[in-house]
């Protein structure tokens, strides 16, 4: 459904053919009419909360803070009749605090806004957090204004009814209507952490950031975004993390999230296979930071995590999603399994700390499923400001290769095969040579930093 008036004609045709079919008197179709007046209610009072969002002239940014896929339309984006990064906002509380989209505020300090009685405002940025998408904004206003409700987005249920509102391409207090179409929507691409409501309710640019209303005028999302080749395909932001969000800006100016300190990845069926599970379930630990909360609780590489304080995962967005949601200095309770026997530990989070990489290469010299490798030097740690790397350097992959078709590439590092670590050419070889053949091997590789698990599968060595 694309708008109120495609709602209201879908209502009218259904309860239409009832009445005529049942004979019914006026009073069944005061029941149509019932519904509308609700709609209507509904829309015009929720609209009072609702804000428009712009950057101060002379004051806007350079750039655009919010880069997304080509398929992908951030509602910031540039519309006709829209100023660059205008959005929408919505009111949470009566003194003059606004939750909007941190892609319509960008680089910004301060921003205009724009309230339902057409007075405009000076807002102070007093929050942003990339890594959801979310603003929070203060006006110094007056007198009370009408805040909206925020309501439970975890009783959200795929089919129910809700409405946006919002300014798209400059038209301000658009009221479209539609349903949630789907819950949990990740890999979309627009933040780091992703857990979209996805609705048919019309939502084009000049959206983001307004609210998504439940049919008792609660704020169930933050609109966010849409595909933009699609059709009823529009994404947001659940009420309860934009709340868990909006708190931590209004006290801290920023958002603090607990750190686990490991690398994760997604388990194929190779993998499942590998290490004892079934596809689909838990999240693979690839590599454990020394000296974080997972490494001085015991959590080892090749561990999977089924749980977290007893809430399945099945997929690392999900998984750095439930960490992301503790605070440093939480202890959490983490259900693994290790050389397939269940195990439970608990951790001691800690706040998130700067990254490393690594660059180029020596010269190849074993070859291995169509690999080359090459042992670290200290010449080379010190060249490429390596400290106290282990495993063996990939100098080259060959094209066509196992390796090469699991998406090992030069510069990788070899730290593991099957298990053991391969920390010099004599390790290597030893390993290497005691493989049977025609079996799947099990390889664990460290990129710019992180490591990564593939399985190579060949009838040769």
């Amino acid at each position: 459904m694309r708008d109120l008036k495609s709602v209201l004609f879908l209502m009218f045709v259904f309860i239409s053919a009832w009445v005529v079919t049942a004979n019914a008197k006026e009073a069944d179709v005061k029941l149509l009419e019932s519904f509308q007046n609700t709609v209507i209610d509904l829309a015009e009072k929720m609209k009072q909360s609702v804000v428009g969002v712009s950057p101060v002239p002379n004051r806007l940014r350079q750039k655009g803070s919010h880069d997304a896929p080509s398929d992908m339309m951030p509602h910031g984006q540039r519309g006709p009749n829209t100023p660059p990064g205008s959005g929408t906002g919505v009111i949470i509380d009566k003194k003059g605090l606004i939750v909007t989209n941190n892609h319509v505020v960008g680089d910004a300090d301060e921003v205009e806004i724009h309230l339902p009685d057409k007075s405009k405002w000076i807002g102070k940025v007093i929050g942003k957090d990339p890594d959801t998408d979310l603003a929070l904004v203060r006006i110094e206003a007056k007198k009370e204004l009408s805040a909206a409700v925020i309501g439970d987005s975890d009783k959200v249920k795929v089919g129910q009814w809700v409405m946006a509102i919002g300014n798209p391409f400059g038209l301000d207090q658009t009221v479209t209507v539609g349903v949630i179409s789907a819950l949990g929507r990740e890999n979309v691409n627009l933040a780091r952490y992703e857990n979209f409501l996805q609705t048919d309710a019309s939502i084009n640019p000049g959206n983001s950031g307004g609210p998504l209303f439940n049919i008792r005028g609660e704020v169930v999302g933050i609109n966010t975004a849409i595909i933009s080749f699609a059709q009823g395909i529009g994404f947001a932001i659940p009420s309860n993390m934009a709340q868990s969000v909006t708190q931590q800006l209004l006290t801290k100016g920023k958002v603090v999230r607990g750190w686990l300190g490991v690398g994760i990845q997604l388990i194929t069926p190779e993998l499942a296979d590998q290490f004892g599970v079934k596809e689909g379930t838990g999240v693979l630990v690839n590599e454990v930071f020394e000296g974080e909360p997972a490494n001085k609780a015991g959590v080892l590489s090749g561990d999977v995590i089924l749980k977290v304080n007893d809430k399945e995962v099945d997929r690392p967005n999900m998984l750095a999603r439930l960490i992301a949601g503790n605070q440093p200095g939480d202890k959490i309770k983490l259900d693994l399994l290790r050389n397939r026997e269940t195990k439970r530990i608990f951790v001691e989070l800690s706040e998130r700390k700067g990254e490393a990489v690594t660059a180029s290469l020596p010269k190849q010299q074993e070859s291995f499923f169509g690999l080359y490798v090459q042992e670290l030097t200290p010449e080379f740690l010190e060249q490429n400001k390596m400290k106290d790397e282990k495993g063996l350097i990939i100098t080259k992959v060959d094209p066509g290769s196992p390796a090469e078709q699991e998406g090992v590439k030069e510069g990788d590092l070899l730290k593991e095969i099957k298990r053991e670590k391969v920390d010099d050419m004599e390790t290597f070889n030893k390993v290497t040579e005691k493989l049977p053949q025609n079996e799947e091997i099990l390889l664990l590789i460290a990129r710019e930093g992180r490591s990564f698990f593939v399985v190579l599968k060949s009838d040769e060595k």
